[in-house]
């Protein structure tokens, strides 16, 4: 057994038996996070260290985005952060590496009560938790001009695009992104998950598949259809976009751009081989994961919780729009009250788990929605059939 596995083991007999020693005088951290949480980051570190008088803490951060940390982990994992913010279908890669410190006796049991069943279980692999949930958002909805749109034409993307053509407005989606394409594929009823052999499963090449491929390319080559990243999105909701498709760290920016016309709903149906089938969706949470190699790892543990408290929690939602998962910040009026976390919460009624997407899904899936934004006239079933080779080799 590797010397990572030995620490975790260590440190979860530890917890079991409630003997936590001392904390060292000096201790050293490193914490990565995204560009946008630095701030925040920044101020609850300095809490931290207040409330933990009597050591001398010597506490960096860094800028590492969830999306980028299993990445860079795994270029340097002795030179990674002690603490590291991820994007929670990472976990299986980064557990199969052993970079993370499994949470355990009286510290899973406080995550456990503290936290939604849902953020706990996004964050576990073979009964052991090897992340602090932090945010339950990582998903999308769809966000719309009410001025444009009734609640009533958002239920269908057929009549969406109708609509929107008839004002000479757009519907946006970043449909060569494997996150938001998927939406078609789950929503028709094909298969993305974990074999018992571990390896990805993925039937997006049967018929069903082909249905859902037919109405992207339908979908693209309407006149309505935008794409783009979210600068796009940002930069013309309100005017030439009356709808689009992303998650609640847009939110603030949605609003701004509609004001009172601002409105937020689950994902709309679609025709998919004569049926009308609704979008699913991607659901995960971002976990703050502490290294197998930190040499601080009992201070850490502290660090990660203080970062992912209740209080926090609901400090990232005041100043990011970001849903908690920690069960009374979610509670909170102000939190209940929030138009795209209920659009969010919604959604999840057709929400997949993103826990079990490996990372050879990504780039082939991004590729297959190049294709369709491209207006590509080539064979589906060929398209389909490269795809899910890829994917699943």
């Amino acid at each position: 057994m590797n010397t990572r596995k030995l620490t975790s083991i260590a440190l979860a007999a530890l917890l079991a038996l409630g003997a936590m020693p001392g904390l060292a005088d000096t201790v050293t951290l490193k914490v990565w996070g995204s560009q946008d949480n630095q701030a925040l980051l920044g101020e609850l570190v300095e809490e931290f260290k207040a409330a933990n008088p009597g050591v001398e803490w010597d506490i960096a951060l860094g800028v590492v985005s969830e999306a980028d940390a299993q990445t860079r982990y795994s270029e340097d994992p002795a030179a990674a952060a002690d603490i590291f913010a991820f994007a929670n279908d990472q976990l299986r890669t980064l557990v199969s590496a052993d970079s993370l410190s499994e949470i355990a006796g009286s510290r899973y049991e406080a995550v456990a009560a503290a936290n939604t069943a849902g953020s706990v279980e996004s964050a576990t692999l073979d009964g052991t938790l090897y992340g602090f949930p932090m945010t339950a958002d990582n998903g999308y909805f769809l966000y719309y001009d009410k001025s444009v749109f009734s609640a009533e034409d958002v239920l269908s993307l057929d009549k969406m695009l109708e609509v929107a053509s008839a004002a000479g407005k757009k519907v946006f989606m970043d449909v060569s992104n494997g996150w938001y394409i998927a939406s078609f594929f789950l929503g028709a009823g094909c298969v993305l998950d974990i074999g018992p052999d571990g390896k990805q499963v993925c039937d997006f090449n049967s018929p069903k598949g082909l249905a859902a491929a037919e109405a992207i390319r339908k979908f693209t080559a309407d006149p309505a259809f935008l794409t783009g990243d979210d600068s796009v999105l940002q930069g013309g909701m309100g005017g030439s976009i009356a709808a689009g498709v992303s998650g609640t760290w847009n939110a603030t920016a949605m609003q701004d751009k509609l004001g009172e016309n601002y409105a937020a709903a689950p994902l709309p149906s679609f025709t998919c081989g004569g049926e009308q089938k609704h979008m699913a969706s991607f659901i995960g949470t971002k976990l703050l994961g502490v290294n197998s190699l930190s040499a601080n790892v009992k201070e850490a543990m502290l660090l990660a919780e203080h970062i992912t408290g209740e209080a926090a929690q609901l400090r990232f939602f005041e100043q990011r729009a970001l849903g908690p998962t920690n069960i009374a910040a979610a509670g909170n009026p102000a939190v209940l009250e929030d138009i795209a976390l209920a659009a969010l919460s919604a959604q999840s009624a057709w929400g997949v788990s993103q826990k079990n997407v490996l990372n050879g899904y990504w780039g082939p899936a991004e590729a297959f929605g190049l294709e369709m934004e491209n207006k590509s006239t080539a064979d589906l079933q060929g398209l389909l059939d490269q795809l899910v080779s890829q994917v699943t080799q």
